[in-house]
């Protein structure tokens, strides 16, 4: 399905981006992927405008035209404790503007059936305590997901990943039964919705944000329900 399409991937290197880099590749996608990490493509901070230019004006080099692009690095997650004014605001460059700037670079170079897929959190819709960066971000990208849509001649979806294990870790108890579908996610859980928004399959939806969570936004949890407890 992805053979010879150009993927362009944020936040690559790691977790659910380096998950969907090595699934593109394997299905015969060119893939630039951009990282604040080594990488086997560019390495660069993505709140930093001139990185991100560089970095476009790479991909257009190597292949002249991109297909999807997937907003996918992760934003600095501090709380209103001990996160200083220019650290909140490193947070929405990563979590915000670097994908609208993306957007804006490779928005007339996007081939027929393109598509845009951002990778926001169901943190846009809930929050922990100490998370305002991260919340803030991710609520951003989902506006902006559907401003976007609206703007630009190509698709423009956004998913809200749940909880989802990047450390191949197991977990049983109440980690699993807060989840109607019974276990913590992986980043594969993720890609495969990344696939679909990114195929002609999702050619009538745009403006979207799909939530792939397990159910957990869904399940009401009390006190000694779910084998949950309250310490307050």
């Amino acid at each position: 399905m992805f053979k010879d399409k150009v993927v362009v991937i944020t936040g690559g290197a790691n977790g659910i981006g380096a998950a969907a880099v090595e699934r593109f590749r394997s299905d015969g996608a060119h893939v630039a992927l951009i990282d604040i990490e080594n990488n086997d493509y560019f390495t660069g901070d993505i709140s930093r405008p001139d990185i991100l230019e560089q970095f476009y004006d790479k991909v257009i080099h190597d292949f002249g035209h991109i297909d999807i692009l997937i907003n996918n690095a992760l934003p600095l997650m501090k709380g209103i404790d001990d996160c200083s004014y220019e650290e909140f605001l490193y947070a929405q460059k990563v979590g915000v503007a670097a994908p609208y700037y993306l957007s804006k670079l490779f928005k007339d170079h996007f081939r027929p059936g393109g598509s845009i897929v951002n990778i926001t959190s169901t943190r846009a819709e809930m929050s922990q305590s100490q998370t305002e960066s991260y919340s803030a971000a991710k609520g951003g990208m989902s506006s902006l997901t559907h401003a976007l849509a609206v703007s630009l001649n190509i698709r423009v979806n956004a998913i809200a990943p749940g909880w989802i294990d990047t450390t191949d870790s197991e977990f049983n108890g109440a980690n699993n039964t807060q989840h109607p579908a019974g276990r913590v996610g992986r980043p594969e859980d993720i890609v495969e919705m990344i696939l679909f928004l990114a195929s002609d399959k999702a050619s009538f939806i745009t403006g979207q944000v799909m939530t792939v969570d397990g159910g957990m936004t869904k399940q009401m949890i009390y006190h000694n329900d779910q084998g949950w407890t309250y310490e307050g």
